[in-house]
């Protein structure tokens, strides 16, 4: 089967899997999309399994302004031929937080250049772009990855100029960045910690909620 008929098959699953009411839930909450079938994502892995990884299949699907397609694409490229021109592009192309956390979760913490590509996405001052380094910030460091001191001191310096950012899904992803940095050892949360004590009284209240949570969640290793 060719890729064009593979589309097709799959966009005749979607419509059979469409769920009109998640849709709209999804549009009230801003998850703006050209077309959405609301098709929950344990019935997407599915649709996944049925096929074999595609380069050619993702990058079509990818293609489409169609929310089960991007998410779909995630699943479906191999990483062998995802090359970071490519992975620069496909970031590029993120404009809402699903996309850009399930890509993320998806393909890009499974990449070989993934450490290099979140800095450079963390350094970007396009929202999504910047928050998908912090995203996957986020799962490489859940996995245990480390950073020596330069990178360590990067990242913190990214992490809370996005917090006091007025973009706020960085604002989101760096919480989440900090967070997962500072839970995975004792010497990890002292060190945020020390640096949240600096912002102690921050002006803006949403910053000072976002610091207290990253606060709450790493305290307890103490």
């Amino acid at each position: 089967m060719d890729t064009k008929e593979i589309i097709k098959e799959i966009k005749t699953q979607l419509r059979l899997s469409m769920n009109g009411v998640a849709s709209q839930s999804m549009r009230e909450k801003g998850l703006a999309y050209k077309i959405n079938f609301g098709v929950e994502l344990p019935r997407l892995k599915e649709i996944a399994k049925q096929y074999d990884q595609s380069h050619d299949l993702a990058q079509t699907l990818w293609k489409e302004n169609v929310r089960e397609s991007k998410i779909l694409a995630g699943m479906l490229q191999p990483i062998d031929t995802f090359f970071p021109e490519i992975a620069d592009i496909w970031v590029e192309d993120i404009h809402n937080s699903e996309i850009a956390e399930l890509t993320c979760m998806n393909l890009f913490q499974y990449l070989p250049y993934a450490p290099a590509k979140s800095f450079q996405w963390m350094a970007d001052e396009r929202e999504y772009v910047q928050a998908c380094g912090f995203l996957l910030v986020a799962r490489l460091v859940g996995k245990g990855g480390e950073m020596n001191e330069r990178a360590e001191e990067e990242f913190f310096d990214q992490a809370f100029a996005a917090l006091f950012s007025s973009a706020y899904f960085s604002r989101k992803s760096a919480t989440l960045a900090l967070t997962k940095y500072g839970q995975q050892s004792k010497a990890h949360a002292e060190r945020v910690l020390q640096l949240l004590a600096k912002e102690e009284n921050p002006k803006d209240e949403n910053v000072k909620l976002l610091l207290e949570n990253i606060k709450l969640e790493i305290e307890y290793l103490l």
